[in-house]
């Protein structure tokens, strides 16, 4: 196996890692309607509320949204202004995911992660719970998100820049 082989399977198992994680975290999509809908039957039909489920409903858009992130990326479906993107070369393309991967995405997610991992174990330390009084015990495992969230995006971040530097070495596809 050659050096170039074996750094593409490293970026291929980074995509079908995050592809699965993402594929995991869409069910949270049908968890957030379910909830949406039965926190208004039992408000509106049966006059009951419940801060619980309310929360359970915040924890699922967080789940989904963060779990997802990375696939999402690497699926193209992140906004991004065209303007230049969409017309150019497959090199130029290469070139614009290089740079955006090793000048702007594995910064901001390095920096996300040393704030958030003192602000996550602080919050494992005090076993975190709601602020409110029939909230979910659990905020500590939804803050563990975020640290998470910077992991897969750095991640999916190396792959991409694994992918555009083949593709500027003459040796990949676009």
């Amino acid at each position: 196996m050659t050096q170039r082989s074996r750094i593409m399977a490293v970026a291929g198992r980074i995509d079908r890692m995050n592809a699965a994680i993402g594929r995991s975290a869409a069910w949270a999509a049908l968890f957030i309607v379910l909830m949406q809908f039965l926190v208004v039957v039992l408000r509106y039909a049966f006059g009951f509320g419940s801060i619980w489920l309310s929360e359970s409903i915040m924890y699922g858009h967080a789940t989904l949204f963060v779990l997802a992130a990375a696939w999402t990326l690497r699926e193209g479906g992140h906004v991004r202004v065209d303007v230049f993107y969409a017309d150019a070369s497959p090199r130029t393309k290469a070139w614009i995911d290089l740079a955006g991967s090793l000048c702007l995405l594995l910064p901001f997610m390095l920096v996300l992660a040393w704030f958030a991992l003192p602000y996550v174990g602080r919050s494992w330390a005090l076993l975190e719970r709601s602020r409110e009084t029939s909230g979910i015990p659990a905020v500590f495992l939804l803050k563990t998100l975020i640290p998470l969230f910077a992991l897969l995006m750095a991640l999916q971040g190396i792959a991409q820049a694994i992918r555009a530097a083949d593709v500027l070495a003459g040796t990949g596809e676009r």
